[in-house]
């Protein structure tokens, strides 16, 4: 009855970080399957990702005791979940329904290890797919005047479902800074790469109207600085001049959808690691 885990390990880069690890490890009779690792010259800081199996039931607090005197010689920060674990997951819409409709999909298929414990809009136009995927949604309507209800509600929806990510699936509302701290880490937005040169409404349209060659999206965790949290993937198409308005647009959102669900799936596995405003991504 073997086990799998992944782990996470960030520390001051050092030598014998490696050989730490995995020795912990093969004390328990872990077999390593896949590890990754990389050294920042910029941060000098060392990451490593490390899947592995053990011969038999173990707990965290076991794997945790086994690292303990690695983790204290080395000052690491450890990061610990089972492999088959699927990261509990609210969704938040507005109208646009490409991104939700994509991690709808990818879910129900096998191909996200996320469950989707809810979807939340502040308007009510995406109910029936939601519901039609079998989702419960709650409408959150927002305006100057409702913002901090409205915020409440949304917090009070993350305790209660015991949401451990919460994805921007075009949600169209700034969430406030106090929010964003007290989530930081645990939010997913999707925007278009034309940022910060075409802001505001209709990007896809002034960009056609400069005669861009390449359209994109960047999905990123989300801080209180709006869209410059940490990117966690970025991805392009190619457009010309026989592109009307229509087809930057769909374009566009085929883009945003991959990119979103891909940076999900990379979290939810445990693959994207901090490095200060940066982060390492073991794809």
């Amino acid at each position: 009855m073997s086990e799998e885990w992944i782990l996470r390990v960030t520390c001051p880069d050092a030598t014998g970080v490696v050989h730490a690890v995995t020795g912990a490890l093969a004390g328990l009779g872990a077999n390593i399957t896949e590890s990754q690792q990389f050294s920042s010259p910029d941060s000098h800081q060392f990451f490593l990702r490390v899947h592995f199996t053990t011969p038999a039931p173990v707990s965290e607090a076991d794997l945790e005791t086994a690292l303990a005197e690695a983790a204290a010689r080395f000052s690491m920060t450890l990061g610990l979940q089972p492999a088959q674990k699927r990261t509990r997951t609210l969704v938040l819409v507005s109208k646009a329904a490409h991104c939700l409709n994509t991690l709808l999909f990818q879910q129900s298929a096998g191909q996200l290890p996320i469950d989707i414990v809810a979807v939340a809009g502040n308007h009510d136009a995406l109910r029936p797919l939601a519901e039609f995927h079998g989702h419960d949604f709650h409408h959150i309507p927002i305006t100057p005047e409702t913002k901090e209800t409205a915020e409440a509600q949304l917090r009070r929806l993350v305790t209660d479902l015991d949401v451990e990510l919460i994805v921007l699936a075009r949600y169209m509302q700034i969430l406030s800074p106090d929010l964003c701290a007290a989530l930081e880490g645990r939010v997913i937005n999707i925007h278009h790469s034309f940022l910060p040169s075409f802001k505001g409404a209709k990007p896809y349209h002034q960009a056609h109207a400069r005669g861009v060659k390449i359209i994109g999206a960047t999905a990123h965790y989300v801080t209180p600085d709006l869209d410059e949290g940490p990117i966690i993937e970025q991805d392009v198409a190619r457009v010309d001049h026989n592109r009307n308005i229509a087809d930057f647009v769909a374009r566009g959102q085929d883009v945003e959808a991959a990119v979103l669900a891909r940076a999900v799936r990379w979290h939810a596995e445990g693959r994207v690691l901090m490095d200060g405003h940066r982060t390492v991504v073991f794809d």
